[in-house]
């Protein structure tokens, strides 16, 4: 047993050390608020120091082997692997989500450590093409990017981290890392346990155990970082974005989502509504992907919200760790009150309410809300909580219109029996990804992952990211005598 709740250290130049921070901070499990560990957050001054040893490990860790890079990967894979019960039973307690969100989340992140495993070469491959000056050979390189500032998320803190952590140091780049405070054991401490067990040369990957309040935005105004990658919301995408615009930085941003799953006039009805009660309430609806809207046929319109409302009432709620939960706690209390005010005003918009959910704790169970207006404040609002919206569409091409009507452009889906014009529609959504006969929240390490519009810039994924964390660099060679021109 590694007992990571022990581990209450941030992981800098290789070595575990206390935060200089005057500041304590309380690791609480969402569903009973029980302590699991305090953490003395790291200072502004051990940021820096974290960025400075960066940018010296990395310069030698950009001239390292594919075989050492490869065998760092595996090796933390190995360790994850190995801890795999400790590590699924924590993601339960400190991120609230069920045993089966941990098993996926864990899964998942093993998935980008794998798949890492194929482009680590990317970084080493040289490519000539022709010239046009007699004599001349024209090589493109492709470098290392350099270090990378990494901020995760609370609700899949581990994967979320992992897939930027993973392809930064697969080609050969340092990473300073900041999880969510709030889920720094399962975001943070394992991944550097991981990491030190894999051998990962001290300063390549540094991880900060701290919060806004401590280091505000020094961590995206630092010199020394050349790509920020943030997954969180618009809001704070949008600033993150102006001044790493600012400092010429590049970023990956994977913000908000109001993804809508549309139920078309030929859906195979009993599936849609399967899929529907699974993309919208696993992890509480904590999901970027999640399904925000249900858009739905007036033919099916009725009949979905019987059947859906049906299943809904059955879902077990209660401890994330009795294996038979589906709905656990929302990650603090704030998120409660959050959703709760998402709730009242769905009842002064005038919506109907289908279902009435109730709180225990930090715990909600599901709201359904009936005859939304799809541009209504609920509609448009990024709801992160067991709350349906189900809006009627008078047809198909309307219920694609409305899915359209957001500033958001991050996952979609579509349930129709004609496969062509799913397709069809699915490339007239304005989403950056669309599931045909599935929910929305689906992810995978060698597919494009990533927003349009107000869902984010970039994107993750195998090859998509090589280009995002490396740099192309041309060198000629000028193998005759040129004459030139004067």
């Amino acid at each position: 047993m590694q007992h990571f709740e022990r581990l209450t250290k941030s992981y800098i130049n290789g070595e575990w050390v206390e935060g200089e921070s005057t500041r304590v901070y309380q690791d609480l499990n969402p569903y009973d608020n029980s302590l699991i560990a305090e953490v003395m957050l790291a200072s502004k001054a051990q940021m820096e120091e974290a960025f400075q040893t960066a940018a010296q490990a990395q310069k030698a860790w950009a001239l390292s082997s594919v075989e050492e890079r490869r065998n760092v990967i595996e090796k933390a894979a190995e360790y994850l692997k190995e801890n795999r019960e400790e590590i699924v039973q924590l993601i339960s307690r400190e991120t609230g989500g069920t045993v089966l969100k941990g098993n996926v989340e864990l899964h998942l992140t093993l998935e980008i450590l794998e798949e890492a495993l194929t482009y680590a070469s990317e970084v080493s491959s040289v490519k000539e093409v022709p010239a046009s000056v007699d004599g001349k050979v024209n090589r493109i390189y492709r470098l290392p990017l350099g270090v990378i500032a990494s901020i995760s998320p609370f609700n899949f803190p581990m994967n979320l981290s992992i897939r930027t952590i993973s392809p930064a140091i697969a080609l050969g780049n340092a990473v300073v890392h900041k999880p969510d405070i709030q889920v720094g054991l399962v975001g943070g401490v394992i991944l550097a346990k991981a990491f030190e067990y894999a051998g990962l040369p001290a300063g390549v990957f540094n991880m900060l155990l701290t919060d806004i309040e401590e280091i505000g935005e020094s961590m995206l105004e630092h010199p020394i970082p050349r790509l920020i990658s943030f997954t969180g919301s618009t809001g704070v995408g949008r600033r993150i974005g102006e001044i790493a615009g600012r400092n010429l930085k590049r970023v990956a941003l994977e913000l908000g989502g109001n993804s809508p799953f549309v139920v078309l006039s030929d859906a195979d009805l009993e599936q849609a509504v399967n899929a529907a009660i699974f993309g919208k309430f696993i992890h509480q609806g904590q999901i970027c992907m999640i399904i925000n809207r249900i858009i739905v046929h007036q033919d099916k319109y009725d009949a979905f919200i019987e059947a859906f409302v049906e299943r809904a009432k059955g879902l077990p709620a209660g401890n994330p760790q009795d294996p038979n939960t589906v709905i656990g706690p929302l990650v603090n209390d704030r998120q409660i009150e959050k959703a709760l005010g998402f709730v009242e005003a769905a009842k002064q918009e005038g919506a109907t309410i289908a279902l009435e959910g109730k709180r225990d704790g930090n715990i909600l169970t599901p709201y359904i809300f009936t005859d939304v207006k799809n541009d209504g404040q609920l509609a448009q609002t990024e709801l992160f909580g067991p709350i349906a919206v189900i809006i009627k569409a008078e047809s198909d091409e309307e219920a694609i219109a409305m899915a359209n009507n957001t500033e958001h452009g991050l996952s979609s889906s579509i349930f129709t029996s004609d496969l062509e014009k799913g397709k069809q529609f699915a490339l007239q959504l304005d989403t950056g990804m669309t599931h045909i006969n599935d929910q929305t929240v689906n992810d995978a390490p060698n597919i494009p992952f990533g927003g349009n519009k107000a869902s984010g810039l970039g994107r993750f994924g195998n090859p998509w990211v090589v280009d995002e964390f490396t740099v192309m660099k041309w060198v000629s060679v000028q193998t005759k005598t040129r004459q030139f021109a004067f």
